[in-house]
């Protein structure tokens, strides 16, 4: 039955304590055991990195969102102030036209009487 594994030498580039050589000095065999502690203990550190990206990804959004928010709100407090000066235009001139109307109500008329 065939068998895969890895091939010692290129495990010898990343790491060269998990080979074993022979009586030579010549790559042997990879040390399979060494390796799953190993590439469990990579797993464990690139678990911890994604965690801290996704708390960094949703402190980003929490702040977008202000931002969008205060941005909301700079621009109905605009709006706010267009409207709040339109009114004042226009209780102004109502004031000023009741003026009028009471100044009229108030002055005596002259009548001709053309008999």
């Amino acid at each position: 039955m065939p068998q895969f594994g890895l091939i010692a030498e290129d495990v010898e580039k990343v790491d060269r304590e998990l080979i074993v050589r022979d009586e030579d000095g010549k790559v042997s065999t990879v040390r399979y055991e060494a390796v799953n502690a190993m590439l469990l203990n990579e797993f464990l550190k690139e678990h911890r990195k994604v965690q801290e990206q996704d708390r960094k990804v949703q402190q980003l959004e929490v702040t977008a969102e202000k931002h969008d928010l205060d941005a909301r709100i700079a621009q109905q407090q605009k709006q706010i102030e267009a409207l709040t000066a339109s009114f004042k235009e226009q209780a102004a001139q109502i004031q000023k036209v009741s003026e009028q109307l009471e100044a009229s109500k108030s002055s005596p008329r002259l009548v001709a009487d053309n008999r």
